[in-house]
């Protein structure tokens, strides 16, 4: 057995397929914030944070683009910085924060309204938003 501590992020991406269709749950709650966002799952109960604004940006599209990476490349991220989004992506879906959507079209299986922190519904006119 080692010893070694396990590298920070390593086979978060294995389950975890940016050509594939995904989607936030729709348990989750997203507050945004200067830094990015806090995102909170309503069924497990569990607090994640985004680190920028970016990511944001991304995780609330996912539903309007046919895969993750091309959520990835509307938001301007690819080349060198996308390993670095892909890791965050896996960690949101490891955690239940995003799922894969069934189906290969923008918009499917995403609801139009979002839980907010308070309980409150929020309607988005461009994409999953709440305050």
């Amino acid at each position: 057995m080692s010893t070694k501590p396990a590298r920070a992020g390593a086979g978060v991406t294995a389950g975890f397929d940016l050509d594939r269709p995904w989607q936030l749950d729709d348990r989750v709650a997203v507050r945004p914030e200067p830094f990015g966002a806090l995102l909170y799952h309503f069924g497990t109960r569990r607090l994640s944070f985004l680190k920028n604004t970016t990511v944001l940006e991304i995780v609330r599209s996912l539903a309007e683009h046919a895969s993750a990476r091309s959520a990835c490349a509307a938001a301007g991220v690819g080349g060198a910085a996308l390993p670095a989004y892909e890791r965050a992506l896996a960690t949101l879906a490891e955690s239940q924060m995003i799922k894969e959507r069934a189906g290969a079209g923008p918009g499917r299986g995403a609801a139009g309204l979002e839980r907010g922190f308070a309980g409150a519904e929020y309607g988005a006119a461009a994409g999953r938003v709440a305050s």
